[in-house]
């Protein structure tokens, strides 16, 4: 049995009844997200491309690579041509899919399709209202260390950088 408690814009929050593979019945909340698609952007001299932007929830500006929520039913590969052009003003010629990731399985289903984008050429960025960022571009063993340093925290983007990291390293 699921209970909607709230319906929002991003978000819908659920109290679901369920029976446990051990039996036991218990309520549990759970916020039902549509997915995401999240993109690398590496440009052909190893440069990534990343934005600092405000998130209200991290409480303040946090350094992360493009995303973008989908819309119903669409496939998170053209979200992710869509956002890497809105946010920083690229296309991509190549776009290949890294991991698809649970951000956070104990109370939310969604998941993001996190891709590197190769061959990039110029763009037009495109800004929500609600996005205040700047476009960082920087090698990606700084990235990396970035990471290392905890100046990097958002979960999809260290997953991605690194990703991208481990495929460089093994060629």
């Amino acid at each position: 049995m699921t209970k909607n408690i709230y319906t929002g814009i991003v978000v819908n929050l659920n109290v679901d009844t369920v029976t446990l593979p051990n039996g036991i019945t218990v309520d549990l909340e759970v916020v039902r997200h549509p997915g995401a698609a999240a993109v690398v952007p590496l440009k052909d001299d190893g440069t990534v491309i990343l934005i600092k932007q405000f998130r209200h929830a991290a409480g303040g500006f946090i350094y992360e690579i493009p995303a973008g929520k989908l819309h119903p039913g669409e496939d998170p590969k053209v979200c992710a041509v869509r956002e890497l052009e809105e946010e920083v003003g690229y296309r991509a010629g190549s776009l290949e899919l890294l991991s698809s990731i649970f951000t956070a399985p104990g109370f939310t289903d969604e998941v993001i399709h996190i891709y590197k984008a190769t061959e990039l050429t110029t763009g037009r960025q495109q800004l929500d209202r609600d996005e205040v960022l700047d476009v960082i571009e920087m090698p990606l063993a700084k990235a990396i260390g970035m990471i290392e340093a905890g100046e990097i925290r958002d979960a999809k983007s260290i997953v991605g950088l690194h990703a991208v990291y481990l495929q460089s390293r093994s060629k």
